[in-house]
């Protein structure tokens, strides 16, 4: 592959995951789940292609822009969704207590 198409992938990956950001403050989650498989298959594809190919210090550069500006979209993305995955967790286990605890109890409102 060579360095424009790398680059140009990783820009992809870059909008992608800007796009990811907005969903997740929007709490799009069917949006965000869209996104981030997109984003999983551009990045499998940087994986299976990139080689080491040396770069100018000007694409270096913005390669690394990209880089940071990547894991920081995700580190936001992450501090939006752990905490609702968190709350949904614990509503699914409530739901599920709930549930147990009816069909133990409510057997026995029958008398």
């Amino acid at each position: 592959m060579e360095s424009i198409e790398l680059i140009s992938l990783y820009e992809n990956v870059a909008v992608i995951t800007d796009q990811m950001l907005r969903a997740a403050r929007e709490r799009d989650w069917e949006l965000l789940c869209q996104l981030e498989s997109n984003c999983s298959s551009t990045v499998a594809k940087i994986q299976k292609n990139e080689i080491p190919v040396p770069l100018t210090p000007e694409l270096r550069e913005q390669k690394i822009r990209m880089i940071k500006k990547i894991l920081a979209d995700d580190k936001e993305i992450r501090d939006i969704t752990e905490p609702w995955m968190a709350e949904l967790a614990d509503l699914i286990k409530s739901n599920s207590t709930s549930r147990k605890l009816n069909q133990a109890y409510g057997a026995a409102k029958t008398f």
